[in-house]
């Protein structure tokens, strides 16, 4: 009889090695693998079976966790540049919505802010349908085929006659955009064990914070140049950039899509028809999509941590693009900037933004290696330490007050970007801590809990801005920023009661998936 995969090299097969199925992050959720499909299995008898096909030990190089560093730093690097520009999108074109309102010939203010809106709504219902096709067809494909769907799309939205016609590809340019911001961290996730995960997540979550800010400072000059065109132009040449990179450079990282390939190639080399792969499921890859497709809106529904985690990011989101629609009136007609410097006044946002991921980034990661070299077993809860969160939580309605009434008052543009810079840097703490304690706390639904923070954040992003300017209109800019302040200060206590309570919380509500 012609020897298996597993037995060619004379030895049993080994435990599945499943991305951070280690000591720390085992618990109440554990009894099913729910983003691969796996049931609740006899190991034992698996590994006795020899048509089980594991990885070859411990220190597999086809696992993705025992890459080499360069080579999960290269996955993790062009990530990381992907999630940087399809969120440019969003915002980029901001400066010249005046422009493209006299060309379509519309007056509309709840129109002009739609413009930007829209994009967003796609990043809110394009995770729905990618986070579960990510656990059938693994990760690589999605961002190879997201990243040529984002290139056409944009050139649509370019060549664009109409204000309708501008609507729909802006849409279509979120949903395929929305590819890197949902499973991104799932990628990290496939890669990278717990204590080195929050420098790697520093890296790839500036894209979806750093875009929107950023962004509309290159477009205001570029769009006071050559017009609001070339604002897609550009996004299609960096896009179509990507496309031969993302092709030749990026690798599958999905452990059950890549222990499936090499089951396949094994059949081929042993005529062994029977063999499968350890981490295979007893569902269909079509019963897998359906289970998939409704498990981030059950993560959102049923999961209470998941809930109000998710919900304390997506006001704080929808709160800085509620700030991002006043700077084109603040900045240009109360302090007199022309329409290609409007665009700086973005930079305080990115640059707090940036502060916020170095500090933030090497902060919990330290704690995490600071309590393994101790012997201390990982708890998710400690991304989420009061150290890390009351900070952040209490420089949100800070830098809210500073920006609201300076600007109100007429102070110095610079104390009100001051006060932006402040808002930023807290927001990226509450994201970036809020982001990695659910990854800590649910491994195993990297991409579906992702897709469920991303839908009400983007959603919240999308929908807040459209009352916006009437809010302000009502409040003015010191009471309207003020009553923002107020919601900010009464989100605090959330990430405190589950750094407390949240390890029971996980036990007590544990939604089949």
């Amino acid at each position: 009889m012609e020897p298996t995969g597993v037995e060619r090299d004379g030895r049993r097969p080994s435990t599945a090695i499943i991305p951070d199925m280690d000591s720390s992050t085992v618990g109440p959720d554990s009894e099913q693998d729910v983003e691969t499909g796996l049931d609740n299995r006899d190991t034992n008898a698996d590994e006795k079976d020899p048509n089980v096909v594991d990885w070859d030990g411990p220190n597999d190089q086809e696992n993705p966790m025992n890459w080499t560093d360069k080579k999960k730093w290269l996955n993790i690097c062009i990530l990381s540049i992907m999630t940087i520009v399809t969120p440019l999108g969003s915002s980029m074109f901001a400066p010249g919505i005046p422009r493209i309102l006299v060309e379509f010939h519309e007056t509309s203010s709840t129109v002009a802010t739609f413009l930007v809106s829209v994009y967003i709504l796609g990043f809110a219902f394009g995770p729905l349908l990618i986070a579960p096709l990510s656990e059938v067809l693994g990760r690589r494909p999605l961002y190879v085929y997201g990243n040529i769907l984002f290139v056409i799309f944009s050139v649509g939205a370019a060549l664009a006659n109409s204000i309708g016609m501008l609507f729909a590809f802006r849409l279509l340019m979120g949903l395929a955009g929305s590819v890197p911001i949902t499973i991104g961290s799932g990628s990290i996730a496939d890669l990278m064990p717990v204590e080195k995960r929050g420098r790697a997540m520093s890296a790839w979550a500036l894209g979806p914070l750093l875009g929107p800010c950023v962004g509309p400072i290159a477009g205001g000059y570029l769009i006071e140049a050559v017009g609001w065109r070339w604002v897609y132009w550009l996004l299609c040449i960096m896009g179509g950039a990507l496309i031969p990179v993302s092709f030749f450079f990026l690798r599958e990282t999905f452990a059950p899509v890549l222990l499936e390939k090499k089951v396949r190639r094994l059949r081929k080399e042993t005529n062994n028809p029977s063999l499968r792969s350890k981490l295979a499921g007893r569902l269909s890859p079509k019963d897998q999509f359906k289970l998939a497709i409704i498990r981030p809106m059950k993560l959102l529904v049923l999961t209470p941590i998941v809930t109000l985690m998710a919900l304390y990011v997506a006001i704080t989101y929808g709160i800085l693009y509620l700030l991002i629609t006043t700077f084109s009136f603040v900045y240009t007609e109360q302090y007199g900037f022309s329409e290609g410097n409007s665009g700086l006044t973005y930079l305080p946002a990115g640059l707090g933004m940036m502060f916020g991921v170095i500090v933030f980034g090497q902060l919990t990661d330290k704690m995490v290696s600071r309590n393994q070299a101790k012997g201390i077993k990982h708890r998710p809860e400690v991304r989420i330490a009061p150290v890390l969160t009351l900070p952040s939580g209490i420089v949100l309605p800070i830098g809210l007050f500073i920006y609201g009434w300076t600007a109100n008052f007429g102070v110095h543009w610079i104390v009100p970007m001051i006060g932006v810079l402040i808002f930023s840097a807290g927001l990226m703490g509450v994201m970036f801590c809020v982001q990695n304690y659910l990854l800590d706390a649910y491994p195993r639904y990297a991409a579906s809990v992702t897709a469920a923070m991303t839908v009400l954040r983007s959603l919240l992003g999308a929908l807040l801005p459209l009352g916006g300017l009437e809010m302000y209109d009502a409040l003015g800019l010191g009471w309207g920023n003020s009553l923002l302040a107020f919601v900010a200060l009464a989100l605090i206590p959330i990430p405190l009661v589950f750094y407390k309570f949240g390890e029971r919380i996980r036990g007590k509500f544990n939604p089949k998936l």
